[in-house]
Formats: structure tokens, C-alpha cells, sequence
């Protein structure tokens, strides 16, 4: 499946800013089922400083933004192809080691909420990893309403555990520190979901993966309930939320910022099928 992708993020400070640095993890990955076609940053009262890739064999792009600007827009656009893999990405990669995906971040670190809903699911990670895995999905789903507006980037899957709502930042954390803490590594995804329904959608997504002997890495997109498929793009991996987050960054001289996210995803149409659409 080709995706065509258009993600706009729109900072706009309260004082002209001094010195700001920003890190963008927004390209998406080259990985198994998935090939970037074509990909563009552009950037207004902006300049990119340098591009690397990290630990988690993410693209980072460094940007300065220009002294004295009262607002920075960062506009990512291009298309990828995807495959139906079920899920499993595969053979683990990436500067860090497998083991280093066994160890709890604040974030994911079991309380004893957590640890009472690892209890109540189904199975055991003694058996069918893959079961129990999916078993864990539903169980957090079934005790985790997803609600917007009640968690931010901050809140710990203890948190979002102990006041029972979420988003899919939180069922990811949740489900990452609940395999762990059944010794089996896993880490959080950040990226891009098609949806059904609409093409603007407010933010990016989220989902996790684990390590799963014979298989590699497996994705469970706990919100809705599925392995990845091919309306899923993957941009940036890691141990929790703060490794793959898509902008993060410092500044001066400007102490309030207002951020608006903008997303479309759709399906890419060739020229011909449009031009049929368009006659019918």
C-alpha cells in the first residue's frame, strides 16, 4: 500500500525567541515491509543544524530556530510504501542491546496497579508468548478507557492504570512495562495510522512492540485492538515515549509556546485512478 503523508507543527511563542533548538524525529524508518518513496522537511523562521541517526537507528534532524522569531512551522510531507507483515517487523537492530529493552523508565516502571492487572490476564508468559501478549493488549484495553485530555506526555502507565483512562502514549507504556516486568523486551513506536473514516486526524499514533523468540520484533496496537498493517508507518522506536517523541527541544527568551499539530494520511492514488474518480 503507497500512503501519502502531510504533517504540519505550528509553534507559536508568546516572546520572540532568543536561541531554540529543536530535535525532529519525523522521518520514517527504512525498515522490513516498509520503504520511504519520497520525503521532504521544510521549515519557516527555521534552518536545519545537522541530521544523525541515534541509538534506536532513528533519523533525528537538528533545527536552530532564527533569533527573534515569534513562531516556527515545520512542514513533513512524502509517500511510503507498505507491506502486510502481520505485525512482526523482525530481527532485532540498532545500537542497543536486546537486554537493554528488559529495563523499566519511569514512565513504563510497574506500580501496584500495574502489577494487579498483569495478574488478572489470561495465560502466562511461561507458555505462548504470543497469546499472553495479546492477552495483556486486551486486558488493557478493558481497564483502560482511551480518553483524550485526561493524560499528557508525563503521566507513567502507573498513572493512567490508577485513574482507569488514556491514550495510546499510555496503552503503549502500559503494555510495554507489563511485558518487561514478564521478562519479555519491549519498546514503544511512534508513527503514522491511516484511518478509515478520515484523512486529518490531530496527532500521530502510537503502539508497541515485542521481542519474541522465532519472530523478532511483533507490534501490538493496543488502542485499537490489532497488530499493525499496512496503514501503519513506523517513524521512530525506543525504550518509552521520550526516545521516539517527534519534536522535542530547548528555548530562550520566550516562557509560554502554544503547539497545533496537524496529520493526513490517505492512501496514495495514481494519476490514473484519479483522473477516473474525477469522471465518474
Amino acid at each position: 500500500m503507497k500512503l501519502s503523508i502531510r504533517h504540519t507543527t505550528h509553534y507559536a511563542f508568546n516572546e520572540p525567541v532568543v536561541h531554540a533548538l529543536q530535535r525532529l524525529r519525523l522521518t520514517p524508518k527504512e525498515t522490513q515491509g516498509q520503504s520511504i518513496l519520497s520525503w521532504d522537511m521544510r521549515y519557516s523562521n527555521a534552518h536545519q543544524e545537522l541530521e544523525y541517526d541515534d541509538q534506536n537507528c532513528n533519523t533525528v534532524t537538528l533545527i536552530g530556530v532564527n533569533p527573534g522569531a515569534s513562531e516556527v512551522t515545520v512542514t513533513c510531507e512524502g509517500q511510503v510504501e507498505t507491506q502486510d507483515n502481520a505485525g512482526v517487523i523482525g530481527r532485532h537492530s540498532g545500537h542497543l542491546p536486546l537486554w537493554s529493552f528488559l529495563n523499566q523508565t519511569r514512565l513504563t516502571k510497574p506500580g501496584p496497579k500495574l502489577r494487579a492487572l498483569l495478574r488478572d490476564v489470561d495465560g502466562s508468559p511461561d507458555g505462548d508468548k504470543l497469546d499472553f501478549l495479546h492477552a495483556l493488549s486486551t486486558r488493557i484495553r478493558d481497564v483502560v478507557a482511551y480518553e483524550t485530555g485526561k493524560t499528557h506526555v508525563d503521566t507513567s502507565a502507573e498513572e493512567a492504570v490508577l485513574h482507569g483512562h488514556g491514550v495510546c502514549q499510555d496503552h503503549s507504556h502500559i503494555f510495554i512495562g507489563a511485558a518487561r516486568a514478564s521478562d519479555i523486551p519491549a519498546r514503544y513506536v511512534s508513527g503514522y495510522l491511516m484511518m478509515n473514516d478520515r484523512i486529518e486526524q490531530e496527532a500521530t499514533h502510537a503502539w508497541a512492540e515485542a521481542h519474541i523468540e522465532g519472530l523478532g520484533w511483533v507490534g501490538f496496537d493496543v488502542s485499537n485492538g490489532i497488530s499493525p498493517d499496512p496503514r501503519y508507518v513506523r517513524v521512530a522506536t525506543g525504550r518509552d515515549y521520550r526516545d521516539a517523541a517527534p519534536v522535542t527541544g530547548i528555548s530562550f527568551g520566550s516562557t509560554e509556546q502554544i503547539l497545533t499539530v496537524g496529520v493526513e494520511v490517505e492512501q496514495h492514488q495514481e494519476q490514473g485512478q484519479q483522473e477516473q474518480q474525477q469522471q465518474q
